[in-house]
């Protein structure tokens, strides 16, 4: 049995090594799909910024009530459009500030706020690269150290509701 689970424990390090070596690469990539779309609707808005830094002092907000306040028809229905693409891009500003940390803090970020549809289109082009760089070596090695201790506290907690755990220590030494 212990040869069996001395294996299962370099094959579960191997594949946490590989998965957390991959870390880096897919905060680049997300951050990198981040600014394209970013970018995006910053080109989309620029007209609309240049009639609310002329008409409105800046505002892109009065310029969106006023179209909603229009009486014109075509104004209160273009008002919907330009507001979507304007929280669009705040959200994606937002999305860029919440990155401005370190690797565990864009991790962090990531697992709790991320924008998950960016992150669905993140991993659904994502290029598997084994990046040899300090960041990716650090986070390989803790996602090891991590997975291997979550595989022993598993064990030792089926091994203590199961009563094995003392015959597999002993025969593991």
């Amino acid at each position: 049995m212990s040869f069996l689970y001395r294996y299962l424990l370099i094959f579960i390090a191997c594949v946490a090594l590989l998965l957390g070596i991959q870390i880096p690469t897919f905060v680049d990539q997300f951050e990198k799909r981040l600014d394209a779309h970013l970018q995006e609707v910053q080109t989309n808005l620029k007209g609309y910024r240049d009639i609310a830094d002329r008409d409105f002092n800046g505002s892109m907000e009065a310029l969106i009530r006023k179209h909603k306040d229009s009486s014109d028809i075509v104004f209160r229905d273009e008002a919907a459009p330009i507001e979507t693409m304007y929280l669009r891009y705040l959200h994606f500003k937002d999305q860029q500030t919440g990155l401005q940390t370190s690797l565990p803090g864009k991790v962090l970020y990531l697992a709790r706020h991320g924008d998950r549809d960016l992150m669905r289109e993140t991993y659904a082009s994502y290029s598997f690269a084994i990046p040899l760089d300090s960041a990716a070596i650090y986070s390989g090695f803790a996602l090891v150290a991590i997975t291997l201790l979550l595989v022993e506290f598993v064990s030792g907690v089926f091994g203590l509701v199961t009563g094995l755990g003392t015959s597999r220590k002993s025969a593991r030494f």
